[in-house]
């Protein structure tokens, strides 16, 4: 990356903090069946590397989200463009996200899949960025807070770009919009 590149963690903090969390969800869980849901997409290398450190069984889907508003700011208005295929009614659902800002995506979803009666629902979310809360979503396992700054790495993308970078780090300044 170029001069203007930042890491905020890196690789060896996340493997860390991720090999804490599944020593965490294990417990709360015990022995347990598991359905994992996804968010996509920016959290499908985080949540790759969760479910390996979760030593639980478990079932894993995905679900597909549109936030609308412009490239960095969420409206609040909520499109599913992947649904979930596996019933949820009875599961112990974990709900597995890259970032939680605003909350307002996530709040949707939290609705929306408590209508599918799981037997329970937690949020596991890499990254919470409480600069920009606009509606609080507990987070039940949290990786890291971050600045208010726009982020990339590890999944996370500007455009398209940059979901391959190994760490997490963001661009000062941002880039113009693509």
């Amino acid at each position: 990356m170029g001069p203007n590149y930042h890491t905020l963690f890196s690789r060896t903090e996340i493997d860390a903090r991720i090999a804490s969390l599944g020593r965490e969800i294990r417990a709360d869980y015990h022995d347990r069946s598991l359905t994992v849901l996804v968010v996509l997409k920016g959290s499908f290398v985080f949540a790759a590397d969760l479910i390996r450190a979760i030593d639980l069984p478990m079932n894993v889907e995905f679900i597909g989200l549109r936030s609308y508003g412009d490239r960095i700011n969420t409206s609040g208005v909520v499109e599913i463009t992947l649904d979930v295929k596996h019933p949820l009614a009875g599961e112990d659902v974990l709900i597995v996200e890259d970032i939680v800002d605003t909350g307002l995506t996530l709040e949707y979803l939290m609705k929306n899949l408590s209508t599918r009666n799981p037997a329970s629902m937690k949020l596991a979310a890499l990254l919470h960025k409480p600069a920009r809360t606009k509606v609080h979503v507990p987070i039940d396992y949290k990786g890291f807070q971050v600045p208010d700054k726009f982020v990339i790495g590890y999944g996370l993308d500007f455009a398209g770009k940059y979901r391959n970078l190994p760490e997490i780090g963001y661009l000062d300044p941002p880039p113009l919009d693509h």
